[in-house]
């Protein structure tokens, strides 16, 4: 028979027995919907991270202190605080691919304004700090060489910074006070959100690394050293040029370990979505389940049809009707049962990370690919749960399905 037709005979056994039906693909339908909701929501966290990532700076390159052995036991990157601005002015002096570099020195402490006081990151930072991580200002401009190179007393505030401290005001031109010590506000930058990591990018204050070092006491490392490029292409080398000359400013043999990392962003953004991926295929893998829960449905139920119409098979078989074509008919009914459910399932899933998004604000990406996939898995269950059933109404005798009462 042609495929239109079984799809048609299919289709109308379907409808005689609609609850049965759709209680049958009841299984399908959720386990679609589970399935692209998951993946969904795992997209967008992943595509968060990503924009995250990126929205650290242009062709940024980390610099942190390396892992330290201590007893043969890795103390894990960033062990201490041995990056140095004697290796920022090698690399500033020596690197011939590196367009701009920036030690971040960083202490946390108490900043008094207009309106009170507030907690904050305190960054010492040069003038490339703005061009490695492209951030610009929205009121007022970032300190300039002149003002790293006389240690000023200068100031530019992260936006959370600037709304605690001067609510509804402008800070630029008015004055701070970070450990009792004034500074001038000239700038106020454009607000970026959060990091990967969840914590506010703008809960923070950048001053030049000068002043920093000599009018701020306290405990003052140097938890990184920021270098960017001026294409994406020169990063791979500019890593290796990075690696080289902080080796040679260390004095390291050839079989010594590094210790420092340098690191680029697609690495980074790499390593902050290999566990939202895992994640992602865990819920999609438990989502899963009820597609095969839907699957065992319809065995069951195609079963219970091909007893109820053993005398109809028997009738198509005496009248010249191979078992070929009665296979072909039953699991055509168990495909359109498959597909039928994952269209609905496509629908009630696609509805419900829109919804989930808009009343969560999580970000959700409903990847098309994954719509097709969930579909063409549905009706993939049809088949291998279908065939038992259908090769087991093929290969009945035509006298006894006669017989059959």
């Amino acid at each position: 028979m042609k495929t239109t037709v079984l799809v048609k005979i299919a289709t109308q056994s379907i409808r005689k027995n609609k609850m049965r039906a759709a209680l049958t693909m009841l299984g399908i339908i959720i386990g679609v919907a589970a399935v692209i909701v998951m993946v969904a929501v795992g997209y967008g966290a992943r595509s968060r991270i990503r924009a995250q990532i990126n929205n650290l700076g242009t062709n940024m390159i980390v610099i942190t202190p390396g892992a330290a052995q201590a007893a043969g036991v890795s103390q894990g990157a960033q062990a201490f605080p041995n990056l140095s601005l004697d290796d920022v002015e090698k690399i500033r002096k020596e690197s011939e691919i590196v367009s701009a570099v920036s030690p971040v020195i960083v202490t946390r402490t108490q900043v008094i304004g207009d309106a009170g006081n507030w907690r904050a990151t305190i960054n010492g930072v040069d003038t490339d700090y703005q061009v490695i991580r492209d951030w610009q200002t929205s009121s007022g401009d970032f300190f300039a060489p002149e003002d790293v190179n006389g240690l000023r007393k200068v100031a530019v505030l992260g936006k959370t910074v600037a709304d605690q401290l001067f609510p509804g005001t402008d800070p630029v031109g008015r004055e701070i006070q970070i450990r009792n010590v004034p500074f001038n506000v000239v700038g106020v930058l454009a607000p970026k959100g959060q990091t990967a990591t969840g914590t506010d990018s703008d809960d923070i204050v950048l001053v030049p690394y000068t002043t920093m070092r000599a009018a701020l006491s306290g405990r003052l490392f140097i938890p990184q050293i920021l270098v960017s490029t001026a294409s994406e292409s020169e990063i791979p080398a500019a890593q290796d040029e990075v690696r080289t000359l902080l080796r040679e400013s260390r004095r390291l043999g050839e079989s010594d370990p590094d210790d420092f990392t340098v690191r680029n962003q697609n690495e980074l953004a790499a390593a902050a979505e290999g566990s939202t991926k895992v994640m992602t295929l865990l819920l999609a893998a438990i989502a899963s389940i009820s597609l095969v829960v839907g699957g065992i449905g319809i065995m069951n139920i195609m079963l219970v049809s091909v007893t109820e119409r053993t005398r109809e098979i028997g009738i198509r078989l005496a009248i010249g009707a191979r078992g070929s074509d009665v296979l072909t008919q039953f699991l055509v009914e168990s495909i359109v049962m498959g597909v039928f459910g994952g269209l609905i399932g496509l629908a009630l899933g696609f509805s419900g990370a829109k919804l989930l998004g808009h009343f969560t604000g999580w970000e959700t990406v409903i990847s098309p690919l994954v719509m097709l996939g969930s579909v063409a898995f549905s009706g993939a269950v049809g088949v291998f749960f279908g065939y038992y059933p259908a090769r087991k109404a093929a290969a009945l005798h035509p006298i006894e399905a006669l017989r059959y009462e």
